[in-house]
């Protein structure tokens, strides 16, 4: 998922103590339908069509309303037991997330590992994997400091390895560098695969090079994508992630929210979210959001389950909407199991087509 550029740049490594160490892999509790897996690229990877991010979790520099307690936490506890519970088993996070340095209260990753450990005490048979990210920051160079920073990572998530490790954003030097410390972390036995975020079509196709002379696949690319931010259509993202069969990992899959229908122009989003989705874009949004929820009732499906549905039948994309409370989680399992007709497809394209879009990711043009 995406991050506000200026915290990131902030962020220093924080080190949570070690503990006792687990795998992310054993088997799963629920039984999950095989053709609700997906294949991570060209990877031997398999994960549930649909992930969840938790770029929210101990966050307080965009979400939570900038404040962090036991609640909250209890809160995202629940979002992970029930997103199990519900059939999708694997989580997005990443070393920036909460950190203290990008003005959070507890590290994502940190909650993750221990949300994992608690998880895995009462259903030791439980199947659960882990993406997490490493951010460029300017001073870090050389493929080195992707392994220091992944082995941070593990600590903080007491994990031997996770499934996936990728690069946050594009560095603004030093890139093959880090594309050459995520081939070492596969050879090294830290994670099953690696992928990248944020990357344009250029860059895309060289760090898919650089690893393929490895004998590496090059898994994924998580950008932001959704109904409304189809930027990964017109920049020619989405079309070399099918060509070179690199999996396209979408984060703001429902727009931080707003393509669920609970805000309107009397009702925007709290904290920065309001200055991206002001009154008067979702005034020009409400056709949208109006078909989208009588689609939904034909299928009786909400808002939500619509809005990934249509993501997931672009093919090739997986959605990893954020869950911060039980209630999200369980509804985004209702997005699977079931497909939208083309023709519906087409039509909230053809709507989602007629708002402005919403302002990305900065480091995107990168």
């Amino acid at each position: 998922m995406a991050l506000q550029f200026s915290s990131a740049c902030n962020f220093a490594l924080s080190h949570h103590r070690k503990g006792e160490r687990i795998r992310a892999v054993a088997s799963d509790k629920v039984k999950i339908q095989e053709d609700n897996l997906v294949k991570l690229g060209g990877s031997d990877l398999k994960l549930t069509k649909l992930g969840i991010g938790a770029w929210s979790w101990g966050d307080t520099s965009y979400w939570n309303d900038f404040e962090w307690d036991d609640r909250k936490m209890k809160a995202c506890k629940n979002a992970f037991d029930a997103s199990i519970d519900s059939g999708i088993t694997w989580f997005d996070t990443a070393e920036v997330y909460g950190s203290r340095f990008s003005f959070g209260a507890i590290n994502s990753e940190t909650l993750l590992g221990r949300f994992i450990k608690e998880r895995k005490q009462k259903y030791p048979e439980d199947e659960i994997a882990v993406a997490t990210k490493f951010a460029a920051l300017p001073w870090r160079l050389g493929r080195q400091s992707v392994l220091s920073a992944l082995k941070d990572s593990l600590s903080r998530l007491e994990l031997d390895s996770v499934e996936l490790y990728q690069l946050h954003w594009p560095g603004i030097w030093g890139n093959e560098g880090y594309i050459d410390g995520l081939g070492d972390a596969v050879e090294q036995g830290l994670v099953k695969a690696v992928g990248v975020s944020n990357y344009s079509e250029k860059r895309l196709r060289e760090a898919y090079k650089q690893l393929k002379k490895r004998g590496i696949p090059l898994a994924s690319n998580q950008v932001n994508y959704s109904l409304i931010y189809r930027i990964p259509e017109e920049n020619g993202v989405k079309a070399t992630c099918d060509e070179l069969g690199i999996s396209l990992i979408a984060y703001s899959p429902i727009a931080q929210g707003v393509l669920t229908g609970k805000y309107t122009p009397q009702n925007i989003p709290t904290g920065p979210r309001g200055n991206i989705y002001t009154a008067e874009f979702l005034t020009e949004l409400q056709p949208l959001l109006n078909r989208i929820k009588e689609i939904g009732q034909n299928y009786n499906k909400t808002p939500t389950q619509v809005a990934l549905n249509w993501l997931i039948a672009q093919d090739n994309v997986i959605p990893i909407p954020g869950a911060k409370n039980a209630v999200q989680a369980k509804e985004f399992g209702g997005a699977l199991g079931w497909s939208l007709t083309s023709d519906e497809v087409n039509e909230l394209r053809d709507l989602a087509s007629k708002s402005k879009p919403v302002i990305g990711f900065p480091v995107e043009k990168l």
